[in-house]
């Protein structure tokens, strides 16, 4: 794992679709300073995978980079493909339980164990 997965890992976890961040806050999520280059050309924060690894890190994480401000040392992440949905908690009940109750009626005294027509794949 490198150093820069961090990096994805936090974007992973926010919840907004833009994450604006200076270049300080991300030596702080990687926890290692950047390249000198990344302060010095504006190029270093394309979305072109093939230009760092740390490039790569977050667009595998979902996101784009977007509003790079060389002065203010300063971009923003944007969400690019849906939000992967988090695993519901264990014990709890998934999102859709109970979103077509009311909508299905079963007739008394029918039985919904057996097959309604037990000869249709004879036909």
């Amino acid at each position: 794992m490198s150093k820069y997965e961090a990096l994805g890992q936090f974007l992973k976890s926010q919840g907004n679709q833009l994450v604006p961040m200076t270049f300080g806050q991300i030596e702080q999520v990687i926890g290692a300073t950047l390249p000198p280059s990344a302060h010095k050309h504006r190029p270093w924060w394309s979305n072109n995978s093939k230009n760092s690894v740390l490039t790569r890190v977050w667009l595998e994480a979902g996101f784009k980079s977007e509003q790079v401000n060389m002065e203010s040392q300063k971009l923003v992440f944007r969400r690019v493909g849906p939000q992967k949905p988090q695993p519901p908690a264990p014990g709890s009940r998934h999102p859709m339980f109970g979103a077509l109750k009311g909508l299905l009626h079963i007739v008394a005294g029918t039985d919904v164990t057996k097959p309604a027509d037990p000869d249709w794949g004879k036909r």
